[in-house]
């Protein structure tokens, strides 16, 4: 199972201290337990002390005590999102992850220019998922931060993503941009994107990885059917990155992939100082504990 694989790998990884936000919800507290109980990493729970013992409490496992983990009270959500932030910029913690809070709050932490976690380049989201009939992971970015990219940031995202996936083992990452048809048409900005984010490639602007495009979503997955259409690429068929045009179609894909073909799925947030671990409060205790191992195979050593 890739997904399982990225467990594994995190725990070679040395052990790391996640710093989680409003950590009062069932699936972040499952999820914690669950890391701690395979030694993924310490922790630092921040939010309502009260609320976050009696959730470990009905799990009946021994964490209160333990040395792995600390409780860190915050009178309110936006607390427990400025302090998750200000133990990962002071070096407490090595990766954040978002708990009952919602992304705006916990954002403005992450972008407050005194103790945010700000590098100056575009934040972007990536989600790995292990899809039934694929044996490798298929990744969908940006289906969470960016709404309508330009060419620059899409450059960006592409770097952030590469790094994501050359930590996982993907030597030299493939990446797609996606559009509705494979030929350049001024009147669609993506597939003009796409184009030149394919030069940008090939003249070095965009290292460690091959980008081609525009192509299709079948194109781009389906060696089959590139051939079809006559497509001869290094990417079509076999890409590893699908970058999307707009968070609308990139949140349509995400769904879509989890909801029809049942796939798995681990996500983080790249451009930071640190991984940031942002699922939605919908998503399962397992997608939580997948973007949690992901992220910790991110940190940079």
């Amino acid at each position: 199972m890739l997904l399982d694989s990225l467990i594994d790998k995190a725990t070679q990884e040395g052990i790391y201290t996640v710093a989680v936000a409003a950590a009062e919800d069932a699936e972040v507290i499952e999820a914690v337990v669950d890391a701690l109980d395979r030694n993924l990493a310490h922790f630092i729970l921040f939010g309502d002390k009260e609320k976050i013992n009696s959730l470990i409490e009905m799990k009946k496992h021994e964490l209160i005590n333990s040395n792995k983990l600390k409780i860190v009270h915050a009178g309110s959500i936006a607390n427990a999102g400025e302090l998750a932030v200000k133990a990962v910029s002071n070096n407490e913690a090595n990766v954040l992850m978002k708990g009952n809070v919602p992304t705006n709050i916990l954002l403005k932490a992450v972008l407050n220019k005194e103790y945010g976690l700000r590098t100056g380049n575009v934040l972007s989201h990536a989600a790995f998922f292990e899809i039934p009939g694929y044996n490798r992971f298929t990744i969908v970015t940006d289906a969470a931060m960016n709404i309508a990219p330009d060419l620059e940031q899409k450059a960006q995202i592409i770097n952030n993503t590469v790094s994501l996936a050359k930590s996982v083992g993907i030597v030299t990452p493939k990446v797609a941009p996606i559009a509705a048809v494979e030929v350049v048409n001024p009147a669609m900005q993506a597939t003009v994107d796409a184009a030149a984010l394919t030069i940008m490639n090939k003249r070095g602007q965009i290292p460690g990885c091959i980008v081609d495009g525009p192509l299709g979503l079948d194109n781009a997955v389906s060696a089959l059917a590139a051939e079809h259409k006559g497509i001869l690429s290094e990417v079509a068929g076999k890409a590893d990155i699908l970058l999307v045009p707009t968070i609308e179609v990139g949140n349509v894909l995400y769904k879509s992939l989890i909801y029809f073909a049942k796939a798995k799925v681990g996500a983080v947030i790249a451009g930071a100082k640190a991984p940031i671990v942002l699922t939605s409060r919908a998503d399962s205790a397992e997608s939580k504990l997948y973007s949690l191992a992901l992220a910790l195979c991110c940190i940079k050593k």
